[in-house]
């Protein structure tokens, strides 16, 4: 008797490739259309915009493409986003973010990573070259990255030697722009530096963003405000050669001016008295010269320092935001508008008297009357002739301060520049390479901070050229004078103020503190 016969085998075969198949990534065949991709192409070169159904291309405000329903398998993607999530991540943070990201996902053999890196290494980077009509190279340059409550990433353009197209898969559950998480474009000027965001787009899932790596290629990811869903992406660049970019635009600096004339008279009436003790500045002055740092804490009279808080809430003032975002991200008042008790205290910082009192403060050349002790006698002679110059004590070996000495030969009397600053939800100061590098005393005095916690951001952070090493940290804290001495070699930025600032500056009936910012200049 012949052996009976399976039933269903062609079927069953057919089923388990099926089945196989269902479990690969396969990217939307809308973008294999030849229609849609030489309208893409043709589009992207004029700079103008392209819809059909899932795939959206839009040049302004520089070229970028979303398309949605980018892998065809829905189980497939779900798949991939449970084996990224059993990933280990690291947290980050710096100057221009705060997040989690992957190791190189390069190497990694897991079965759905592996997949989508080929895929998107092989098929789409054939396909996206041809679209573009941009050779793009075989290298591999993917990670995973969450953005939790209160994670962001900054202004920036992506621009690194080889990129040429930066992608981002999303893996996110349905989102709102109340959860924030926004991928936000940037408009720039003649300069080639940012402005202000001209498209913001939601994050989706299973949705691909892809755009040009150029020198406008300003973005951010903007802060996630949802404290319950996670922005789970895979996000990396496609090397080829880089698009010509312009010379690096230098900001002009802003005028410094030296001391003004007041009676010392105005130290008696702003500054506690403790800081006027020459026995208490010598104090000082010894901790300063060993740390290079120092807190004073209750610096300003509580009657002076009750007018002018109650002034910087004024509608009086103006206040200007101060970019470009890629720099820095804050309000600043115009001179013109303060209100005379905030004019008293702007001037207060500028005065003689307040250079001298910082001179005794910190041992540092700030005025001709007060020169180090064993400076030479050419220097006693330019101090005579308020050249202003002299060894610096605060901070740094004996070298570092002979050196400082001689960069500040010719350079005139000790001058200073100085703003007045708001500081609320979403601002923030960044590293950027064209600031220059000089020794300086920096002076912040905060007003409006009572209760700030270091999870809110908006601290000073100074670290070391070059480095991640962070030196030193200010905190604010209510009407603290806080004087730190900068080499040339450190470098400062303050944290981006996040959400969980907001209930707290409600609950003090504001929306933002305040810092008067100089620079004192020997």
């Amino acid at each position: 008797m012949p052996p009976k016969k399976r039933q269903n085998d062609s079927e069953t075969g057919k089923k388990n490739k099926k089945e196989k198949r269902g479990e690969l990534a396969v990217i939307n065949s809308d973008m294999k259309d030849h229609a849609v991709q030489k309208d893409m192409t043709d589009a992207w070169q004029r700079k103008e915009s392209y819809s059909n159904g899932n795939i959206h291309l839009d040049c302004e405000p520089f070229p970028h493409c979303q398309i949605t329903h980018f892998l065809q398998n829905e189980s497939f993607v779900e798949s991939l986003q449970a084996e990224l999530l059993l990933l280990n991540f690291n947290s980050k943070s710096n100057d221009l973010y705060k997040f989690q990201q992957s190791d190189d996902l390069k190497e990694r053999k897991e079965h759905h990573i592996s997949q989508i890196r080929s895929v998107i290494f092989g098929e789409f980077r054939v396909w996206l070259s041809e679209v573009l009509q941009v050779d793009l190279e075989a290298t591999v340059d993917i990670s995973c990255a969450k953005y939790d409550h209160t994670d962001v990433l900054l202004c920036h353009d992506d621009e690194l030697e080889g990129r040429r197209v930066a992608f981002i898969l999303y893996l996110v559950p349905p989102w709102d722009v109340k959860d924030g998480g926004t991928l936000d474009l940037f408009s720039t000027d003649e300069h080639c530096q940012p402005m202000s965001v001209v498209k913001s787009l939601l994050p989706c899932w299973n949705s691909l963003v892809f755009f040009e790596v150029s020198p406008v290629s300003f973005h951010q990811v903007a802060e996630v405000l949802s404290e319950e869903k996670c922005r789970l992406s895979l996000s990396g660049w496609f090397h080829g050669p880089s698009l010509p970019r312009p010379s690096r635009y230098i900001e002009p600096p802003v005028p410094r001016h030296t001391h003004i004339p007041r009676d010392e008279s105005l130290l008696f009436e702003w500054v506690n008295e403790m800081y006027l003790d020459p026995r208490y500045q010598a104090r000082v002055q010894q901790e300063f010269e060993e740390k290079s740092e120092i807190c004073l804490p209750i610096f300003l009279q509580e009657e002076k320092l009750r007018q002018v808080r109650s002034a910087l809430q004024s509608s009086e003032i103006q206040w200007e935001r101060r970019g470009p975002p890629n720099k820095r991200c804050y309000g600043c008042a115009d001179m013109q508008s303060f209100p005379s008790c905030v004019q008293e205290c702007w001037e207060l910082l500028s005065s003689e008297p307040f250079f001298i009192l910082l001179s005794n403060l910190t041992g540092l050349s700030l005025h001709y009357l007060c020169m180090n002790e064993d400076e030479s006698e050419d220097g006693k002679s330019e101090t005579e002739n308020k050249d202003g110059e002299g060894n610096t004590q605060a901070g740094g070996s004996s070298a570092d301060a002979s050196a400082s000495s001689a960069e500040k030969k010719d350079k005139g009397p000790p001058t200073c520049v100085g703003e007045l600053r708001r500081w609320a939800h979403g601002d923030y100061t960044l590293l950027h390479d064209s600031v220059k590098r000089e020794y300086a005393l920096d002076l912040q005095l905060h007003m409006g901070c009572a209760g700030w916690k270091v999870e809110f951001g908006g601290f000073t952070s100074y670290i070391a050229h070059d480095e991640d090493e962070e030196l030193l940290t200010v905190y604010p804290e209510d009407n603290s004078l806080a004087l730190v001495y900068r080499d040339k070699d450190t470098l400062k930025f303050i944290k981006h103020i996040n959400n969980n600032s907001s209930s707290h500056l409600s609950s003090q009936n504001t929306t933002a503190f305040y810092d008067f910012s100089f620079n004192y200049y020997e």
